[in-house]
């Protein structure tokens, strides 16, 4: 996805964060530096942190919430999940747009009481999922037609500061969205299970999703792998597309009839048992690599300014959010323990 330029209209968006954690920096500083948004400051409950925060970095602080909304145009929300539908809530009654990171909200009942409140003030959100702006994916969406059997793997190493949430929230979520985005068809069936190992809540986990237009997706996820992976592999009719987020590189592997005029003595061809005959292509496409988190919030610039379509909507957040929490509630939980004498 190129980056975005914004032609129609110049003014900057007034832009406060909700949230100065580690992904909080990261988007205060990227706020800082886009040219779509004018950073008027911050809001976090760490008093602390954002007073040191503050002295280092020279963004400013507000301790009172309202305060900050009473300046802006736009909240930035990236707090723990639990907190996101009470600063929603307040940014929207005083009509502001929100930019709001993933999950979108803690349960499906609050997602869905947001887009409601949206609706009725006509204002813009837009959900964190950041891997649709990965350049790798983006390079092959338009490529990506009808799959029929998706599998992907999201591992991760330990990190103590994402067990406070189910790893399917966590991590899952972000292929849960990836998939959603290019199924076009509803959910069927769902078997999933977890695998608790240093965590209360499962740390590994799998789930089968099947549609009802034929699609299968079975997505792995865990936060507990000795190296780090995020892949996912999408199989159609004549064409093998696989995309790894992580070095942000992708392939395309298609096939045609084998004819005479289109082979030579260097085409590789595949026969199958009925002895039809394909000829196998590899792309590499070009990536164009960027920032995918700077990319996606001077998207939502761009669809406030110009009246755009926002590119991952509450309606997108919300449909992730439903698959994830009905794979959490389809677990069947089996938990490592290490036993003496064994």
């Amino acid at each position: 996805m190129p980056t975005f330029e914004s032609s129609k209209i110049s003014k900057m968006i007034k832009v406060g964060v909700a949230g100065a954690g580690h992904l909080g920096k990261i988007h205060l500083k990227l706020l800082q530096q886009s040219s779509e948004y004018e950073l008027i400051g911050f809001y976090d409950t760490d008093r602390e942190n954002a007073l040191q925060l503050e002295q280092t970095l020279g963004y400013t602080f507000y301790s009172d919430l309202d305060k900050l909304l009473d300046q802006i145009d736009v909240l930035d929300i990236v707090t723990p999940t639990l907190s996101h539908f009470d600063l929603a809530t307040k940014a929207i009654e005083k009509s502001k747009h929100i930019f709001i990171e993933k999950p979108v909200t803690n349960t499906l009942e609050e997602a869905i009481e947001l887009r409601k409140m949206l609706n009725d003030k006509n204002l813009k959100c837009q959900v964190g999922h950041v891997e649709r702006f990965n350049p790798a994916f983006t390079a092959v969406r338009p490529f990506i037609q009808n799959p029929m059997f998706i599998e992907t793997h999201r591992l991760a190493e330990f990190n103590p500061r994402g067990t406070d949430v189910p790893v399917v929230l966590d991590l899952m979520i972000h292929d849960l969205d990836i998939i959603l985005s290019v199924v076009d068809a509803p959910v069927k069936e769902i078997h999933s299970s977890g695998v608790c190992v240093i965590s209360d809540t499962p740390d590994i986990a799998n789930a089968r999703i099947e549609f009802e237009n034929g699609c299968v997706a079975n997505v792995t996820t865990s936060r507990i792998s000795m190296k780090n992976m995020r892949k996912s592999r999408f199989f159609q009719r004549d064409a093998y597309i696989s995309v790894d987020f992580l070095t942000k590189k992708s392939e395309i592997i298609r096939m045609e009839d084998a004819t005479e005029e289109n082979t030579d003595e260097f085409s590789m061809i595949l026969e199958n048992a009925e002895k039809q005959k394909k000829k196998i292509y590899f792309e590499n496409p070009d990536i164009q690599l960027n920032n995918a988190i700077l990319d996606e919030l001077n998207s939502f610039a761009d669809s406030i300014k110009n009246d755009n379509p926002v590119i991952v909507p509450i309606e997108d957040g919300i449909r992730a959010l439903e698959l994830a929490i009905e794979i959490i509630n389809g677990f069947k939980i089996t938990e490592i323990s290490s036993v003496k004498g064994q």
